[in-house]
């Protein structure tokens, strides 16, 4: 049955853990029967595991999961437990007296909000694992988008709510979805009419800003180190892709991103996209076709992230509205 997410996808599977102690957490997108993997980093500032293995001329062909996650570099960690969880029901790739799970990660650093100390570590990913179903996708301030905040170039005090969202397209038998964990430096816009939904507010906090139109009227940014803020997320499809192809799905669905995102792929982005292909179809989806389709599910994904936030709070949490209470 649709419901819309990225779980429509044949063989996906997704599970959240939210950290109670403050706003963090991590996102599993689980292919327990295997899928082809592709991925396309954009933004300056990535913080990756398992990247290399994804290039068409390199061996692995097969992954088991994607994690994505808060913490910055910290947050990595959680994919161990993953990986731990995985070995456990025999599932990854088979090495001699074994099977290796194989887990590819992305982080964003949502380190502003709360005791920074606290991240997603092994048993947060293991805990996302136990999670994880093919219902319809939790959104909002959930998961990865926990501690997600958007619009952050003039300063975390003037930024708004991100999260994570999904979505879902079906064409000819084949579907294609995305989850995408909203963080960035720019302001969230709906391309349908160009207009702002989650971004930098004025000195005041009751205006947009206009992140752009505010550098191109010569506005100067707060100083941000390099990875301070990244999107990150998957494309899933149940068409028979190769790993070119997949690669190739993966780049297309950063227009998603540009469409949606201003400005996007900046120095302190680390925006990074994963595709997988279950191959569950049985059809050989047209590379172009996919990839204009994971553009479109992709910027549905960001819109719905922002939409769905619901205020955070926490010891040394600040106050950052969401885009439901600023109008």
């Amino acid at each position: 049955m649709n419901n819309g997410t990225i779980t429509d996808v044949p063989g996906i599977q997704v599970g959240h853990y939210t950290d109670p102690r403050r706003p963090t957490g991590c996102t599993v997108i689980l292919a327990p029967e295997g899928a082809v993997g592709g991925v396309d980093v954009r933004g300056a500032a990535p913080g990756t595991r398992e990247t290399d293995l994804l290039a068409p001329v390199n061996l692995v062909d097969q992954v088991h999961a994607v994690l994505l996650s808060g913490g910055s570099a910290f947050g990595l960690e959680a994919a161990s437990g993953v990986v731990r969880w995985l070995e456990e029901k025999s599932i990854g790739l088979p090495v001699g007296p074994t099977r290796v799970p194989i887990v590819p990660a992305a982080i964003l650093f949502d380190l502003w909000v709360g005791d920074h100390t606290i991240r997603p570590d092994a048993q947060a990913g293991y805990t996302a694992c136990q999670a994880a179903s093919s219902d319809a996708v939790g959104e909002g301030s959930v998961g990865a988008g926990t501690g997600a905040t958007v619009g952050k170039l003039f300063g975390i005090e003037r930024a708004m709510k991100g999260g994570i969202g999904s979505a879902s397209v079906r064409i000819g038998g084949i579907t294609v979805g995305a989850i995408i964990a909203v963080n960035p430096v720019g302001d969230v816009v709906d391309p349908a009419n160009g207009q702002i939904v989650a971004g930098s507010r004025d000195h005041r906090g009751l205006r947009w800003a206009g992140t752009t139109d505010a550098i191109l009227r010569g506005a100067l940014p707060t100083l941000l180190q390099p990875g301070m803020a990244t999107t990150i997320g998957v494309i899933a499809t149940d068409a028979v892709l190769t790993k070119a192809q997949a690669q190739k799905v993966a780049q297309m669905a950063h227009d998603g991103l540009a469409r949606s995102i201003d400005p996007v792929h900046t120095m302190m982005d680390g925006d990074t996209i994963f595709a997988l292909a279950t191959g569950r179809s049985g059809f050989s989806g047209n590379t172009t076709t996919l990839g204009v389709m994971a553009a479109a599910v992709t910027a549905q994904a960001v819109l719905r992230a922002v939409r769905a936030a619901r205020p955070v709070s926490g010891p040394g949490v600040p106050d950052i509205p969401t885009a439901s209470e600023f109008k």
